[in-house]
């Protein structure tokens, strides 16, 4: 009977364990899988057909006979269907948006999309974080750290920009940000108040939701500048300590 092996000998190149560092990552698998899956039965059912103004509208009255029954169930039902919708990034925010402010006016329109967007991009954040970073840095390390260095300095105002100004796709912000050494803390509050104006602009809009034909009508180029003038501002604070340095 041959003796048992000794636990260094079980990490040689002829054994059949493998060392912790190699084994399959079954929770990263996992969480691929969910998202990957949540994206594909979005496509395959279809459900973006719903989340567009023509259906909004063609269903208006039914979504406000069932929020006056039942209120609490609605918004709860709306949070949790914007957070996911954020989380998996998937389109119809604007649709989304405009849905709160039909069924809650602008101002508690305003409130539960941000809890539902904040809510979200915190998930597709801590996601990408999970999922990526490290291969990332593994990859990218040297040439990493002078953009994470940068970046860290003023992460709140540099993210404040990107949530402000329009041009920057949300998801993608998102993703990018779970890259680098940001806060969650300083993630979640840049987010909460940078999505703050486009979310009042469009939940007013919802409110006022038979005076709309087209996406178009909100998003006018007056609105996207001052949404872009705004993010400008939020550099204004990084670009004075650069000049007094």
């Amino acid at each position: 009977m041959e003796p048992p092996q000794r636990p260094e000998e079980r990490s040689r190149p002829g054994s059949t364990s493998q060392p912790a560092s190699h084994r399959l990552p079954i929770g990263k698998l996992v969480v691929a899988v969910a998202v990957v899956f949540g994206v594909a039965a979005f496509f395959a059912f279809d459900l973006g057909r719903h989340l567009t103004l023509s259906a909004l509208k063609a269903n208006k009255d039914a979504l406000r006979a069932y929020t006056d029954a039942h209120y609490a169930v609605t918004v709860a039902i709306f949070i949790t269907a914007y957070c996911v919708q954020t989380a998996l990034s998937l389109p119809g925010a604007v649709i989304f948006t405009l849905t709160g402010g039909f069924l809650f006016g602008t101002a508690l329109g305003t409130v539960y999309v941000n809890l539902g967007a904040t809510s979200g991009a915190v998930l597709a954040f801590l996601t990408a974080r999970y999922l990526f970073r490290d291969g990332v840095e593994r990859r990218f390390g040297e040439k990493m750290d002078a953009i994470q260095r940068g970046f860290g300095r003023n992460a709140f105002n540099y993210l404040l920009t990107l949530r402000l100004i329009p041009l920057f796709p949300f998801f993608l912000v998102n993703l990018a940000a779970g890259l680098t050494r940001i806060r969650l803390s300083t993630y979640t509050a840049a987010t909460a108040i940078g999505i703050i104006p486009a979310s009042i602009v469009y939940a007013n809009a919802g409110s006022q939701l038979g005076r709309i034909e087209s996406l178009r009508d909100v998003a006018s180029p007056g609105v996207l500048g001052a949404f872009a003038l705004l993010g400008l501002l939020a550099l204004v604070p990084v670009a004075y300590q650069r000049l007094k340095r």
